[in-house]
């Protein structure tokens, strides 16, 4: 018996300023419901301040839509939120929402211990496992308390470099893409 692949989600840990939806939560959102949309993937959000009256993933894509030229105009990203794909959570106090998979933080500094390659991941959501990458959203990342989360760290450059957000997002999208 074969399994089916693994589901994909990119998850994104607002490590702004949890109080005001800032320019760069607009435009990371932008883009990264264009990668979720064009790689097969889910999108979640976790600590994201969006505006009272919306509340729908549907109304939150839609109110991030109408202020962005990313993504044909933030289109990929109500798509993505029509198709049942896009969540929004609060911050996780004790763990990430297991429905989402496997939690890995994406991180250019993984701990030793946590190390997962690239290759590996693939392997796991070849095999059937969905696994939640998460990325912190931020000047500095994701913060220590929600890092230490995830059993599995990943760099996906496999060197240490650090990229920026997006980049990384474009990296791990395409490398973990269901095209391969």
């Amino acid at each position: 018996m074969t399994l089916g692949r693994g589901r994909v989600t990119l998850g994104l840990y607002n490590s702004y300023d949890p109080g005001k939806f800032r320019e760069a939560h607009r435009r990371a959102l932008a883009r990264a419901g264009g990668l979720a949309k064009a790689f097969g993937m889910n999108l979640a959000l976790f600590g994201f301040p969006f505006p009272d009256g919306a509340a729908q993933p549907v109304e939150l894509a839609e109110w991030v839509a109408g202020t962005t030229s990313i993504g044909e105009g933030g289109a990929y990203f109500v798509e993505l939120a029509r198709e049942g794909r896009f969540l929004n959570f609060p911050y996780p106090s004790k763990g990430f929402p297991p429905q989402l998979g496997e939690p890995i933080l994406a991180t250019s500094k993984p701990d030793p211990s946590k190390d997962i390659a690239v290759n590996e991941v693939v392997a796991m959501v070849s095999s059937g496992r969905s696994v939640l990458v998460l990325f912190g959203l931020g000047p500095h990342g994701m913060p220590k308390a929600p890092a230490s989360i995830p059993r599995l760290n990943m760099d996906v450059t496999g060197g240490g470099y650090s990229l920026e957000t997006c980049t990384a997002l474009g990296a791990v999208a395409a490398l973990l893409s269901e095209r391969q």
